[in-house]
Formats: structure tokens, sequence, C-alpha cells
């Protein structure tokens, strides 16, 4: 009977089934089934022996990344980056919603969305090249502007202390567009009956925002930001590398487990530490994500992922 009724379901949704089998089947192929390889992290790979057929070693690899001296450095990077980035962002991409939603001009409004928005497409190598005409210590604009004031040029790229805020700055300019929109959704599908009662109650504008606006913003910023500490872990590769690179005197306070990782592979060419790298990212996400939708079921629970 149930098999019946699966059939019958089967059948009666097949286009939307047929709409979801890209997605699936992208998920099987690019998340799940290279899942096995996580045994690469137990084990001492060569080449001959492939992934089943390399010698194990326990927890070898994990030992090298801890004793390595990096391990708490990447982490704690990875890390702070991440929050300064969940915080920083989503409180530019509400503030920018909230002020386009609320000024007037059609035009003006889509012209300031679009121009927001453009960053997004921008590669992190074109960012990377944009970043460097800019702080170089030669040549950078920066320095050019600093010497024609009479002021002394700031040697950017030699001192790991300015780099925190660049990359944080970088990141928002970078994300603002693509967030804003997600909240201008948000703000488009509250009941403007809510403003209207309000504005005949007396209430301005600051009060409309605070009293409508924001809460209804909460279901939104909480699953978006839930979303974002499961990659708490995950440094952006793409944006550190390029904004970077190898410059081994900012790694201090610029290196993450993802340019740890990639180095790794490059100048040793162990794959059973970089996986192991990977698999300590990938629980610490994990555990990170669970604890955080424990957190907000206990506050709301109509709130949380799961």
């Amino acid at each position: 009977m149930r098999l019946h009724k699966f059939l019958f379901d089967v059948k009666r949704y097949r286009t939307i089934l047929l709409m979801l089998a890209p997605a699936v089947a992208f998920f099987l192929l690019f998340a799940y089934v290279p899942m096995a390889g996580i045994i690469i992290a137990f084990k001492h790979y060569d080449y001959a022996g492939g992934i089943f057929g390399s010698a194990w070693n326990g927890l070898a690899n994990f030992r090298f990344f801890f004793e390595s001296g990096d391990a708490w450095t990447v982490t704690r990077n990875t890390a702070l980056y991440n929050v300064a980035f969940i915080a920083v962002n989503n409180f530019l991409q509400i503030f920018a919603a909230i002020l386009l939603f609320e000024i007037g001009g059609k035009w003006f409004k889509k012209l300031t969305q679009s121009i927001l928005f453009l960053p997004y497409f921008i590669s992190w190598v074109v960012v990377g090249a944009i970043a460097y005409n800019l702080l170089n210590y030669d040549i950078g604009t920066v320095n050019a502007l600093l010497r024609g004031l009479g002021l002394e040029p700031i040697d950017i790229y030699n001192t790991p202390a300015y780099w925190p805020y660049i990359l944080v700055a970088v990141s928002a300019w970078k994300t603002l567009g693509y967030g804003t929109v997600m909240y201008l959704a948000a703000i488009a599908g509250i009941d403007t009956e809510m403003y209207e009662a309000a504005e005949i109650d007396g209430a301005n504008i600051f009060q409309r925002i605070a009293k409508i606006t924001l809460p209804n913003l909460y279901p939104t910023l909480i699953i978006l930001v839930l979303l974002a500490v499961g990659n708490i872990f995950r440094g952006d590769f793409g944006m550190f590398y390029n904004m970077v690179g190898n410059n081994g005197l900012l790694f201090s306070t610029t290196d993450v487990i993802d340019t740890f990782v990639f180095r790794s592979l490059i100048t040793s060419n162990d794959i059973g530490m970089s996986a192991a790298a990977g698999v300590f990212q990938s629980v610490l996400g994990f555990a990170t994500i669970m604890t955080v939708n424990y957190a907000v079921r206990k506050y709301d629970q109509d709130r949380a992922l799961f």
C-alpha cells in the first residue's frame, strides 16, 4: 500500500520532481559522493594505492596538523574573521535595505541598488589586483596621495595589523548589494497596512523602523546568520588568497584553514595532512551549527533551522 502511494505521488508530482532532479544530482555528485574521500585523513596516501589502497596510519595526519604550530592560529583567524563578516555585513545590509526602502524615487532606488550589487560580480582576482594598486608601497594610489600631502607612506603589505580591517572592509563592500537584496525582499513582504496604521497613529519614520521593520526582519536575519554560522570555520579561499597571496609576513593575521591546507598541499604534497585539516574544519562547523541551532530552538523554536 505504501509503495503504491509512493508511486502514485511520484507520478502525480513528476514535473516538480523532474525540476528538482538537477539540484539533487548536483549535491549527490559534489557533496555526498566525495564524502567517501574522508578516509584519506586516516591514511598515508600514495598514488599507487589510491584512496582505498593506501596504508592506514591512524591519527598521524591530525597529529602533524596540530603539532605544526599553526593549527590554533589558522582556526582562530578563520572563526574571528567569519564572526566579523557576519556582524558587520548583516548590519550594513540591513541598514542599506531600510535606507533604500524608505527613500523615495523609483529610478534612484534602482540605480543605487544596481551600483551596490555590482561588486558582487567582480572576481576576487580582480579585487586583489585593485587592492594591490591601491595599497602598494611604491606605486599604490593611497601612498601616492599620502606623499602628495607630505605624509609618510604606509607599508601595508608588510604590516599585519592593518589587514583584519582591510579584509572586513573589502568583504562588506563586495557582499553589500547581495545581502541588501535579500533584506529588501523581506521588507517588501511586510504588510503595508501596518505602516499605514502606525503613520495614522503618529509614529515617525524611526519609530516605524524600530517597531515594524526590524522585528519583521528578525526571522530572515536569524536564518541567514544560522546558515553563515555553519561555515564559520570555512574561510573564503578566493578572498584571502587573492588579497594576501603567499606573503608570509601577513600569515599571523590573515592565514585561515583553507589557505593553510592549500599551501600544505602545494609545498609538501601531503594529501593526508591536508585532508585531516579539512575533516577538522568540517567537524568544527557541524558542531557549531548544531550548538547555535539548539540555542535558537531554546529561545524560539519556530525560528530554528530544524
